[in-house]
């Protein structure tokens, strides 16, 4: 190979190392990015979703600790609402939103009751993630999940990442 067929040679290899990419190559590009995005996407909604509930479980927690302390006072939960004395009038404003969950309590929720000595507080999804989401605890201190990703069901718990305790 003489110096000149060598230089062509030369010039022919870098003219196509200049011209780019090919359409094959961009397309497989861009499946793989789909294929990635398709897993990721929802891993993050499914995250975000469990960072937004432990603001129902601790405001649950926090009502029933409120609603005990209330009962200590009155020896009842309520007249005509839960906690329905002025004393309570700071926390009792039922029902309430905080930020992803509104909440609501009701007296007499355990069978036979007439003289107020039970209730159920309710955690309601209703923005962004929560949506779909319903807990409950009462006087038992019994927690409850009733509504779980948008779907009905009756679990002895506050289920987070699974349908399952």
């Amino acid at each position: 190979m003489t110096r000149q067929q060598f230089a062509v040679k030369v010039a022919a290899v870098r003219r196509r190392s200049l011209q780019g990419f090919t359409l094959i190559e961009v397309m497989i590009v861009v499946a793989v990015i789909g294929i990635l995005a398709g897993l990721a996407v929802p891993s993050y909604n499914d995250y975000i979703r469990r960072g937004q509930l432990p603001e129902a479980f601790n405001a649950l927690s926090e009502y029933r600790v409120k609603m005990e302390q209330y009962y200590q006072d009155n020896r009842n939960y309520g007249g005509t609402a839960c906690a329905s004395a002025a004393s309570a009038n700071g926390w009792n404003t039922f029902p309430t939103t905080i930020k992803y969950f509104t909440f609501t309590c009701a007296l007499d929720t355990a069978t036979g009751d007439t003289a107020k000595q039970s209730y159920t507080i309710t955690a309601t999804g209703g923005l962004s993630k929560a949506v779909g989401h319903v807990y409950t605890i009462n006087e038992r201190g019994e927690r409850k999940t009733t509504k779980f990703k948008n779907a009905t069901v009756d679990q002895g718990c506050w289920l987070t990442s699974g349908a399952v305790c």
